[in-house]
């Protein structure tokens, strides 16, 4: 499997939205000469909820290629300089990332910036169901090192990757909280009971930082792709990626390994896979691999659940203007208030 996709689309068929292959092959030829063979197609890798992914191929090689969604683009939070510049920073670091090929920043060639990176192979385990067929021993040794690879990203001295201003550490807790409260204030269109509460409690509570670090941003098993020998082959979707503090990377990991407790969701989790180890033991191997203390670690998991919130109602505003492609978008704003409730408790109960 590549990046989690079926077989590459014939060639001739119809380009997916947003991506102008006539004007791609024309600006590839002119930057990339000799990277593309035959004539190119296309699909929509789906699973992303934000960035537009795509895997390209001229049938006898392929690539990916991530732009923008297709409207209502919020400053900053699709910046595709960002994302090539951090992936091609740790190429060369023990974090597993795709070789990245070509950025494009002028949006007179398919709509929008864009980059073009290798095509990894690899499996995105979404969903318990997904995982599950690995057995209890497998699963288990595949979340494990997602923390590991977690703990070797924030081992990165962003000076030596050519990171060092990649980011502001100074503050950036309460600017985040600021940041995602103006996403909030974007894409908010209907009522959100709880979720200001939520922010202003956030707020009172502030830690700390440790020392700072390369973040992700969106750390989770869905956004890595793993090999058939159980490895971590890419960490892919860099996208809010910055230098900060790295327990909001593994707060939001701890998020996504609880128990969401929402059947039939579109965010994915594998938590109920047999074998996943749960929050308690992540935390645990990723504050003996790290040496950093954990132990605040509940402010940072209700900040995860606070900017889930947000970013889900993000994406369903896009989508009630029926700016965004992908299956399940039509249940993401149910979710929203199940978030906010989580993250309420969370940030009471730690």
């Amino acid at each position: 499997m590549s990046n989690g996709t079926p077989p590459p689309p014939a060639a001739g068929r119809e380009a997916p939205p947003g991506l102008d292959l006539a004007r791609l092959r024309e600006h590839l030829d002119r930057e990339r000469p000799g990277l593309a063979g035959g004539p190119l197609s296309a699909q929509l890798i789906e699973g992303g909820r934000s960035n537009l992914t795509y895997r390209v191929t001229d049938g006898a090689a392929s690539w990916v290629v991530r732009r923008p969604p297709l409207g209502h683009v919020l400053a900053t939070a699709h910046d595709m300089r960002r994302e090539h510049r951090v992936i091609s920073a740790l190429h060369d670091t023990p974090v597993p990332v795709p070789e990245a090929l070509l950025l494009c920043e002028d949006e007179s060639v398919i709509g929008a910036p864009f980059y073009v990176m290798e095509l990894v192979e690899g499996t995105p385990y979404r969903t318990a169901p997904q995982l599950a067929p690995l057995g209890p021993e497998r699963t288990r040794a595949v979340v494990l090192s997602l923390v590991d690879t977690l703990v070797a990203l924030h081992a990165v001295d962003p000076a030596a990757a050519g990171l060092a201003d990649f980011g502001r550490p100074d503050g950036f807790l309460e600017r985040q909280l600021r940041r995602w409260g103006k996403q909030l204030a974007a894409s908010r269109n209907r009522a959100l009971p709880g979720i200001d509460e939520l922010h202003e409690a956030l707020g009172r509570a502030l830690p700390a930082s440790p020392a700072p670090t390369v973040v992700h941003g969106d750390y989770r098993l869905d956004n890595v792709l793993v090999g058939a020998d159980d490895t971590i082959k890419a960490v892919l979707d860099w996208e809010m990626s910055t230098l900060g503090d790295p327990l909001t990377d593994l707060g939001l990991l701890v998020m996504y390994c609880t128990d969401l407790g929402l059947p039939k969701s579109p965010v994915s989790t594998t938590s109920g896979a047999p074998g996943h180890p749960g929050p308690d033991e992540l935390i645990a191997r990723y504050a003996a691999r790290s040496g950093r203390d954990t132990s605040g670690i509940a402010w940072y998991t209700a900040f995860a659940w606070f900017k889930l919130a947000v970013i889900l109602e993000g994406i369903h505003y896009r989508f009630t203007l029926g700016q965004t492609v992908g299956a399940g978008f039509d249940r993401i704003g149910e979710l929203v208030p199940a978030f906010i409730d989580r993250g309420l408790t969370t940030l009471k109960e730690g």
